[in-house]
């Protein structure tokens, strides 16, 4: 006797019209959320045709009597194989029951999760373009294309954008999988629907600077400053005491900072009104926002050198005021610490950063390609920190992505850590920057290495191609999804593939990332040795012209502001 999944069927849904399925099999096994289907012995599993290809990482249907449950493809197996191929051995294909499909005349609809699960004989069959797309490309929310489904090219894969970025997303391959693309590919979809957007890119590579046509805000050590008093006193320790002797000239410099801050608020001539007035009404810390001069500072070093009789009393203060000296007069701080004058240009800078207001640019794109790796932790900090507090006054009404390249470089796990302020700013950001509308992206190649607590935070996942098998188990670990079979993929992925997983997508997936347009792929610095080993390559005289410029690094001196003498 038959099983009455064994025969084609066209029974549909209520209400739905009647839809021929080509079964592929039955059910012959539940277990929780895993299902075994035996497949038909019409012909060999892989001499099938392309509809009906049963491959892992596919989606197929269980036919229910109420909706269709959808299942993940998470294993093939033959248990009595047969060495004649004229006779069919069984062949069973295990599934993940991921979420159910209900039709209606307004076409199917998903669901996740599994309200009726199927039972003992429920056939097995393909899921259709139509199932798909209401899967992956829901239309009751705002979602953009970044690719096609891998299972069907003619579905496109659609990010959920408010979850995909209030929620923090990482994105992670190894080095030439197509990270850099794969962020390009996402963020000029997401721009091309909002004009208006907060988006920062801290490029460690000075790789997109060519990536958003006319729509970016090109920053860079050349055309701006990041004043030394912006800093925090954590990071502004960090940048001027010296790692040996860092608590006592941490104490000297706090209470110069502050000697500092004051002086610079008394009434003077030229002095603007609204500083007089914080000034006069907020009591002032070494952490209080306001401008001040290292003029000041090392004016109080001075005077406090003059009350010590013995030298061994004074070499705290002496190895300060040197490195103040030693950092105001190098070119390659100059951004920071360079400027002739001191001025209150907080609005100037945080309007730059953050695209306030947009002036046609929703991005900027930070090179920090050559700021100096002593002082790269701190600028990120500043960044990452001026970010959640501009999230915070604002009380939300400047939503802010701040991308973050290389992410395990200055982000990394608590053993490796070199400086915390870096790590402390970006977990604050990932726990509770969603209340105050400040999200991150982070970008890396090696997943161990980065801190895992800011990981963990990260509710979607896009994972290119990644062979380290460490890496590859810190990707499991920190998916907020049950289904990581996915995830066994990662090292077999081709280029512009990846695996989706987590808030961003209605449904994990594996897609194929549409492919950018020449001119907007990010710059790759990557040397083809076959070729410039062909030719003679640099000449003296061209050597000479970068070692100038590599001492040169920095931008040049401003002229004093028109109507100011604040000196530094």
């Amino acid at each position: 006797m038959s099983h009455p999944a064994l025969k084609n069927v066209s029974e549909p849904l209520p209400n739905a019209k009647p839809v021929a399925m080509e079964i592929l099999g039955h059910i012959v096994s539940v277990t929780g959320p895993r299902a075994v289907a035996l497949l038909l012995p019409s012909t060999h599993l892989g001499e099938r045709c392309e509809r009906q290809r049963v491959q892992i990482g596919a989606f197929l249907k269980i036919r229910t009597p109420r909706c269709a449950v959808l299942g993940l493809v998470t294993g093939l197996s033959t248990p009595l194989p047969t060495m004649d191929r004229e006779e069919n051995g069984v062949e069973l294909v295990e599934l993940n029951l991921v979420g159910e499909i209900a039709r209606s005349q307004a076409g199917p609809s998903f669901r996740r999760g599994v309200a009726n699960p199927p039972t003992i004989g429920d056939p097995l069959v393909t899921a259709d373009h139509a199932d798909l797309t209401s899967v992956f490309a829901p239309p009751a929310v705002a979602t953009v294309k970044v690719g096609s489904l891998y299972q069907d090219s003619t579905v496109d894969a659609r990010l959920l954008v408010d979850d995909l970025l209030s929620k923090h997303l990482v994105i992670t391959g190894s080095t030439g999988s197509g990270k850099s693309c794969a962020l390009t590919c996402i963020l000029r979809r997401i721009l091309d629907e909002h004009r208006h957007a907060h988006v920062v890119v801290l490029d460690i590579h000075n790789e997109y600077r060519t990536a958003f046509d006319a729509g970016v805000e090109a920053i860079n050590l050349g055309n701006f400053s990041l004043p030394f008093w912006l800093l925090n006193f954590q990071e502004l320790s960090a940048a001027l005491t010296s790692d040996e002797h860092r608590d006592a000239e941490a104490e000297i410099l706090s209470e110069g900072v502050v000697f500092a801050r004051r002086r610079y608020t008394e009434p003077a001539a030229g002095r603007g009104t609204l500083l007089r007035r914080a000034a006069e009404t907020v009591s002032m810390t070494v952490e209080t926002p306001t401008p001040f001069r290292l003029s000041d500072v090392i004016a109080y070093i001075d005077e406090q050198l003059g009350k010590f009789e013995r030298a061994q009393l004074a070499l705290p203060y002496r190895r300060l005021k040197a490195r103040i000296e030693i950092m105001i007069a190098d070119q390659r701080y100059s951004f920071m610490f360079g400027s002739l004058t001191v001025q209150d240009t907080m609005s100037e800078i945080l309007g730059r950063l953050f695209r306030v207001p947009g002036e046609g640019k929703p991005i900027s794109v930070l090179d920090l390609s050559t700021v100096p790796a002593e002082i790269l932790d701190v600028v990120v900090s500043v960044i990452s920190r001026l970010a959640f507090d501009v999230g915070v006054w604002s009380k939300g009404r400047v939503p802010i992505l701040l991308v973050c390249e290389e992410a395990h470089r200055y982000a990394p796990s608590p053993e490796n850590a070199q400086f915390a302020p870096t790590r402390q700013a970006l977990g604050r950001i990932a726990k509770e920057g969603r209340k105050y509308g400040v999200s991150l992206a982070l970008v890396t190649q090696r997943p161990s290495e980065l801190d895992p607590t800011i990981l963990s935070q990260c509710s979607t996942t896009i994972a290119l191609r990644l062979s380290n098998e460490r890496d590859q188990q810190v990707m499991r670990s920190a998916s907020h999804e049950g289904i990581t079979d996915l995830l066994d993929f990662l090292p077999m992925l081709g280029d512009r593939e990846a695996i989706i997983l987590g808030q961003g997508v209605s449904m994990p997936m594996r897609i194929l990332f549409d492919d950018l347009n020449r001119d907007t792929v990010p710059h790759n610095l990557n040397a083809s040795f076959s070729r410039s080993w062909k030719s003679p390559g640099l000449q003296r005289q061209e050597l000479e012209s970068i070692i100038s410029r590599w001492r040169q690094t920095g931008r040049e001196k401003t002229e004093p502001a028109a109507g100011g003498d604040d000196r530094v």
